[in-house]
């Protein structure tokens, strides 16, 4: 156990929570040698799916195995029914928020102060100002990202607007979970997580300008060399649909159409996998090869949905974060349901201040940054590397933010070199799909666990791994 963090599997006494007793019979009685043969068939089914990601920063390769904890990650019912609630409430209260900035501007209107924070940001786009979506959703797919506190309180720390990503690895872990481990999760009453991509090209048809059943909906992916074009792939075939390139797409009369050997056919729906940035040349970046010219005139003529709607980013921006909760109570009038990490936004002169005083007790982060790069790990960290960061602060404020480090909670997690179960810290993104209908929440989510001893990073990309996560259903 790791001294000050929440074991989500074992009570402060070492005894097991009661609501997990059932599946530590089930998991208790297998050997460190079955355990090490099931962690290489995992390994190795995963080699031949051709489960990977990309490291593009790495020398010695790009394309890894996505590592795989077989020990699932245990959420009780309970806890469940609390999630899917504020998960729920948050996503609406964004979606208010969004429509506002991109609208009226109420709220920049009763608080002035906020104008620098919200419109200070390159996420937000100013031309796409009075643009309303079809079937007024913007956000079609939520990755919120979720931490628990040494009290085990669940608590936001990060939202996905944009092209959130590893669903694709949840629904991999749980095939995995059934091929290694098919009577334990047969006993643990586990919901089901199989249905997500019909669930998704249920939410997607349901926004189309035209008859959802009639309507034509793609994958836009940026191509094989992006990091998550596994997910790419693996989404449009469960789905059902195409998998489009750029080139296979072209814009006339405001509409879009795809490239197929019977001729051009109209698109309705673009799942699309590219950022903002590249989306439209026309409208964006003009070197951009992934993007499709005209797109942005298309859709702001109605004439095709795209998930998630461009300008969402702003909404992403960890200083706007910070504000979420006043949000919720702004446009809501309700009371957040789930708790989120106390900020401090540098751009605030107060905030800077303490920030810069207290840089060896903050975790300081870029507000466009993800993945865990541009951060400093102030407890953790050097005097060269805080003096480094003062000064990146005092030049651009704005770019900053700094949160108190939370000690994140701890799962079982079986460590193949010492051939036992060791207590590792993890996160948990869930997915939230919105149509006009209103949101569904995945039950469960991509589980990621930091698979290196003492380490707080748990994104692949920088040594971290996932585990399946497995939500018990109600009792009758």
């Amino acid at each position: 156990m790791i001294p000050g963090a929440f074991d989500e599997l074992m009570g402060p006494q070492g005894e097991p929570r009661p609501d997990f007793l059932r599946l530590l019979e089930l998991l208790g009685s297998r050997s460190p040698d079955e355990f090490t043969r099931i962690q290489a068939l995992a390994e190795r089914a995963l080699l031949n799916q051709g489960v990977t990601f990309s490291v593009y920063s790495d020398r010695r390769g790009t394309e890894r195995i996505f590592p795989f904890c077989l020990i699932p990650r245990l959420v009780s019912a309970r806890d469940w029914a609390h999630l899917e609630r504020g998960l729920e409430q948050r996503v609406r209260a964004l979606s208010a928020f969004l429509d506002d900035i991109y609208g009226e501007q109420r709220l920049l209107a009763e608080r002035p102060e906020l104008q620098e924070i919200i419109l200070g940001t390159s996420l937000y786009l100013p031309h796409l100002r009075g643009v309303r979506p079809p079937g007024g959703v913007r956000i079609h797919i939520a990755g919120i990202d979720l931490i628990r506190d040494g009290q085990g309180t669940f608590q936001v720390l990060e939202d996905n607007l944009r092209t959130p990503s590893g669903v694709s690895y949840v629904m991999e872990s749980r095939i995995l979970s059934k091929r290694v481990l098919p009577e334990v999760l047969e006993q643990a009453r586990v919901r089901r997580v199989d249905h997500y991509p019909a669930k998704l090209a249920e939410t997607l048809r349901a926004t189309s300008p035209e008859d959802p059943d009639r309507s034509t909906v793609v994958v836009l992916t940026p191509g094989p060399y992006n990091s998550a074009y596994f997910e790419h792939s693996f989404l449009a075939r469960t789905m059902g649909v195409e998998l489009v390139h750029a080139a296979d797409l072209y814009v006339e009369d405001a509409r879009v159409f795809v490239r197929t050997t019977r001729g051009p056919r109209r698109v309705h729906v673009i799942y699309r996998r590219i950022d903002d940035a590249f989306l439209d040349p026309e409208s964006f970046r003009p070197d951009s090869l992934l993007g499709v010219r005209g797109l942005m005139r298309a859709w702001a003529a109605g004439n095709v949905t795209l998930a998630n709607a461009p300008g969402n980013g702003v909404a992403d921006d960890k200083a706007v974060y910070a504000f979420v909760p006043e949000f919720i109570r702004y446009y809501l009038g309700e009371d957040p349901v789930l708790a989120q990490v106390p900020t401090f936004v540098c751009a605030r002169e107060e905030d800077r201040r303490y920030v810069l005083e207290h840089l060896e007790e903050l975790v300081v982060k870029t507000v466009d940054e993800a993945g865990g790069y541009g951060m400093l790990m102030g407890p953790q960290s050097t005097r060269e590397e805080r003096e480094d960061f003062r000064q990146r602060i005092l030049a651009e404020p704005r770019r900053y933010i700094a949160q108190p480090r939370i000690e994140l909670s701890t799962c079982p997690t079986w460590d193949a070199a010492s051939r036992q179960v060791v207590s590792r810290r993890v996160d948990l993104r869930p997915y939230i799909l919105t149509s006009p209908q209103g949101s569904w929440v995945l039950p469960g989510g991509l589980s990621r666990v930091a698979l290196r001893a003492g380490s707080y990073v748990v994104n692949s990309s920088q040594g971290g791994g996932s585990k399946d996560t497995w939500v018990q259903k109600e009792t009758a």
